[in-house]
């Protein structure tokens, strides 16, 4: 294929996990599975928050926003990789990968600001607690969500359009289940520079300057508790918080880790399988995280199947 612009490009191929024809099954029901578990939990979680007036507070209100991220998140990814198992077919068409990078940007941005923005919301609960109707207010919360929405939206958006300047030659597989953004910039047989270039200051600004606030914020929240007499008022703010820390820990723990893997092994699908963990792992636990943890959403849901 003689190098020219993209849109002649028919297809990129998926590698993915295993070609062994007997794991196809396996893999189905097993990606499958997991899909449906972190679709039906992320949505019962909406349909509580929703549905009961007593969790019409911010902390839930950019819960529900999370959970409808995690949902849009993991649905830009394994239905795509479903069908391919399903199909014995692992292409995806240019369009269809750069889209899928769009989406995939855009939702997996949106939950690192979604997590920020509830560190925040924890950070002027414990510290500053009299305050907190007065500076979480409805419209800062709105303020918030949408700050967060128009910031990945743009990121996105930008990489996408960047990714239409490239030109790709031969050999267009990706060792992975999905298209990820450095690897199909690897395949370009044009000058990448200033794909990199954009790439490596956007995630600078909008990855490390996020995870300065959250880091800030749980520094203040711990000051804060160490400072507290009672070893019950300690308790209290710490359950406050307790399910959000752990949803923290689990994103980036994962997410660091899979970049970890996929720098120290590069074209390999050790890294795809790394990526489950952040992809599709983290999106399916995080509600048992939050009911099994929180009495009120327990209540809500309680009351949802009633």
């Amino acid at each position: 294929m003689e190098p020219g612009n993209q849109t002649h490009i028919p297809e990129f191929i998926l590698l993915g996990f295993s070609e062994a024809p007997e794991l196809q099954p396996l893999l189905f029901g097993l990606f499958l599975s997991m899909y449906l578990v972190t679709f039906t939990g992320n949505l019962l979680i909406i349909l509580a928050i929703t549905t009961d007036s007593h969790l019409h507070t911010p902390m839930y209100f950019f819960l529900s926003n999370l959970s409808f991220a995690d949902i849009c998140f993991t649905s830009t990814t394994v239905p795509k990789m479903l069908m391919n198992l399903q199909m014995q077919k692992k292409v995806i068409t240019h369009a269809a990968c750069v889209t899928q990078i769009f989406f995939f940007m855009l939702f997996g941005g949106l939950d690192h600001f979604l997590l920020t923005v509830m560190a925040y919301d924890r950070y002027v609960a414990i510290c500053h607690p009299l305050h907190y109707t007065v500076i979480m207010n409805p419209r800062f919360c709105g303020l918030l969500l949408l700050a967060s929405w128009l910031l990945t939206l743009v990121d996105s958006l930008l990489h996408s359009l960047m990714l239409l300047r490239l030109s790709f030659c031969t050999g267009l597989e990706i060792s992975h289940f999905f298209c990820e953004l450095n690897l199909v910039i690897e395949l370009a047989c044009s000058d990448t520079f200033l794909n990199d270039v954009v790439l490596y200051f956007a995630t600078g600004l909008l990855g490390v300057v996020p995870m300065t606030g959250l880091l800030y914020s749980y520094m203040k929240i711990v000051s804060s508790i160490l400072k507290m007499s009672s070893a019950g008022g300690k308790y209290k703010a710490f359950s406050t918080c307790g399910s959000h820390l752990s949803v923290v820990s689990m994103f980036y723990g994962t997410g660091l880790g899979s970049y970890l893997c996929s720098a120290a092994i590069e074209n390999s699908r050790a890294s795809a399988i790394a990526s489950v963990m952040y992809t599709v792992a983290t999106p399916m636990l995080n509600p048992f995280i939050y009911s099994l943890r929180n009495k009120d959403i327990k209540q809500a849901l309680g009351k949802l199947f009633s």
